[in-house]
């Protein structure tokens, strides 16, 4: 009678909204969900209000909202809107560490790493982006940094195509992402980069017209003379055996011809110190693992030198739009290159190989064969 039809009992109450009579006398307790009124005999009474707020808090606490935010919903503190848009983000933000743990637990499980490996794949996984962002800007500092050019496309290039680790990552992207944060603080690695980048600014640094020709004719015709060599190691020819010889007089023939430059023994020393320049697996690597991580495909074509430390530097011609070369190159997350092959495969620490490189061994059997042959 003094419940009256629209007041329940805290049992009652319990019972239609699944919340248990400890946790409603606690949010009683307190004032999240006061109780209406009481009984003559001092029972808490609740009217549909008040069950409705107590479903409220019970859905928000569900999906992880902490009391005080949820206490600010109930006294309209704040709207419901903004709640859900922050605990949606921090949700959003809890599943990439979660997915990461995942993914770096798989790799470790993949590759049979022992635990100071797994310790290091987890701290360089885990790294903020500020942590990241200062290694990535040490790197390229390093590299580009006081070079007397004003053509910084490639630095900038370099900056745009630096990879974040995705929010899903698989274990082969944790794996790439863990071995490029390495390379890119390998000091040797640096080094040889910056040659690169020094080299190519001054090669750049002619810029009239007269010397952007020849440079174009020059990159051609350089092209022409990394696909010879890369379909000379394709058939398995010895670079310095006579029929490397042969094959070797055959594509200078041609070289020679479009740079309109003599093919002597001093022109072939020339071209080989030139293309070895340009010419280290690291490199070749490094554009693997952005390609990778990034969840597309750099194509391991052969190409020329002169482009600082950019994917053709490393023995790689990036796809042209469209047309046949674009469709065979653009493979989409899916194909990101060759599978490595166990813990040792794609590392640059010691002696252990450094995956698929196929253009460099095009530019490294060029090389052997300009010396043998001059």
């Amino acid at each position: 009678m003094e419940r009256g039809t629209d007041l329940v009992t805290i049992g009652e109450l319990a019972a239609r909204t699944g919340v248990p009579v400890r946790t409603i006398r606690f949010y009683s307790d307190a004032g999240l969900v006061a109780p209406t009124t009481r009984s003559a005999a001092g029972y808490r009474l609740y009217d549909a209000e008040a069950a409705t707020r107590l479903q409220l808090l019970r859905t928000l606490r569900e999906l992880d909202i902490d009391l005080a935010t949820a206490a600010q919903v109930l006294r309209r503190e704040t709207t419901l809107a903004d709640v859900a848009s922050a605990h949606a983000e921090a949700l959003r933000a809890q599943a990439r560490v979660m997915n990461l743990r995942a993914a770096v637990l798989r790799a470790v499980a993949a590759r049979d790493c022992d635990w100071r490996e797994m310790e290091l794949m987890h701290r360089l996984a885990r790294l903020d982006a500020n942590e990241r962002r200062r290694i990535v800007d040490g790197f390229l500092t390093e590299v580009f940094g006081g070079l007397e050019t004003d053509d910084r496309s490639f630095e900038e290039m370099m900056r745009a195509s630096f990879p974040d680790l995705p929010e899903s990552p698989t274990p082969r992207q944790v794996d790439a992402w863990v071995e490029l944060l390495e390379l890119v603080q390998d000091e040797g690695f640096r080094a040889r980069t910056r040659q690169m980048a020094v080299r190519g600014a001054q090669m750049r640094a002619a810029g009239d017209e007269a010397a952007a020709r020849e440079q174009a004719a020059h990159g051609g015709a350089m092209v022409a003379l990394m696909d010879g060599a890369q379909q000379a190691v394709a058939d398995g020819v010895d670079p310095s055996s006579a029929e490397g010889g042969a094959v070797l007089g055959a594509l200078m023939e041609r070289w020679a011809d479009a740079v309109g430059q003599e093919d002597t023994p001093r022109s072939r020393t020339d071209l080989a110190d030139e293309i070895e320049m340009f010419t280290d697996r690291r490199v070749e690597r490094y554009w693997q693992l952005v390609g990778i991580v990034g969840g597309h495909a750099w194509p391991s074509q052969p190409a020329g030198p002169g482009e600082g430390c950019a994917p053709e530097a490393a023995g790689e011609r990036q796809p042209e739009q469209g047309g046949r070369e674009h469709g065979e190159f653009d493979q989409g997350p899916e194909q990101e290159g060759p599978e490595q092959g166990g813990p040792e495969q794609g590392r640059v620490d010691g002696d252990r190989p450094v995956g698929d490189v196929s253009g460099v061994a095009a530019a490294e059997w060029l090389i052997a064969a300009l010396r043998a042959h001059s």
